[in-house]
């Protein structure tokens, strides 16, 4: 692997280790990256960058601005690039590199881990032996209310023959809205419980915006999206705690996924692109 395009997945230590024998390698043998390549490690200066060619059609700076117009296509290489980094993160401490870090040949990658030496370092030392957890919690969606009993004529408008009277009309919104708002405190206070607990297990937490359920597909309204980076032997624990603030309040509905790399926990700065390439588009 030479010239040409290259996707950028993960940075990982150099081991010193004979490729074949490089562990991470290993797990990754039967996972193909974005375009179906087999994923290989370019070494540089103590580090290895797990990328993988890519053909230009797609990845070049022109067409991969277009593509990311695409949600179909976006999503596809978001999961493969997201299966590809969380298979090497395993078992092994990996920095993951932003989405659609495209570079040029062999040499942009080593440019990219030169640049970016110390900071991949730093977070390799930081890192080492954690994982992210990801909990979000949603305010559950009540049980539909029972319907009245039909007096004949539609019911459930004031002042309708047959109907409940204006003032009970008004009664039953205002019952509806205090019930409304009890419920809604409930869960912000559940959230703020289950953040405040699972902060003290963690060495780190991040809170991230709300979910915008247009994304995400989930209409209950999202109270919590967080992320905690723990030790690897005390994520059992961890899940375990989850699993008892979950029953606690019923208003609430709470969500454990992970472990994952630690995306979220990788530096200061980890919303910047990786000195040394460009993420939408190639690196000269």
């Amino acid at each position: 692997m030479t010239e040409g395009l290259r996707y950028a997945y993960a940075v990982v230590r150099d081991t010193d280790a004979p490729e074949a024998a490089l562990d991470v390698l290993t797990t990754l043998e039967q996972v193909p990256g974005v375009a179906g390549e087999p994923v290989v490690a370019v070494r540089h200066l103590g580090l290895a960058v797990l990328a993988g060619t890519v053909p230009a059609e797609d990845f070049d700076e022109g067409p991969l601005r277009e593509r990311l117009e695409d949600m179909a296509w976006l999503e596809k290489v978001a999961r493969t690039h997201q299966r590809v980094v969380d298979t090497a993160g395993a078992e092994s401490c990996v920095i993951p590199v932003r989405l659609a870090t495209v570079c040029q040949g062999e040499e942009g990658l080593r440019r990219m881990l030169a640049t970016g030496r110390e900071r991949f370092a730093s977070a390799l030392d930081r890192l080492e032996g954690r994982v992210e957890w990801g909990v979000k919690a949603y305010a559950a969606t009540p049980a539909p209310e029972e319907p009245p009993a039909p007096k004949g004529p539609p019911t459930g408008t004031p002042n309708a023959p047959g109907g409940m009277s204006g003032r009970d009309y008004l009664r039953r919104r205002k019952a509806q809205r205090q019930a409304a708002e009890r419920r809604w405190g409930d869960t912000e206070e559940g959230a703020r419980v289950v953040h405040d607990t699972l902060s003290g297990l963690a060495e780190r937490a991040r809170l991230h915006p709300p979910q915008d359920p247009r994304l995400s597909g989930v209409s209950d309204r999202n109270v919590l999206n967080a992320a905690y980076l723990v030790r690897r032997e005390d994520s059992a624990a961890f899940a375990e705690r989850v699993g008892e603030l979950a029953g606690q309040t019923a208003a609430l509905r709470v969500e454990l996924t992970g472990p994952w790399a630690p995306y979220s926990f990788t530096a200061p700065d980890e919303t910047a692109a990786p000195d040394g390439a460009e993420s939408a588009g190639a690196e000269g």
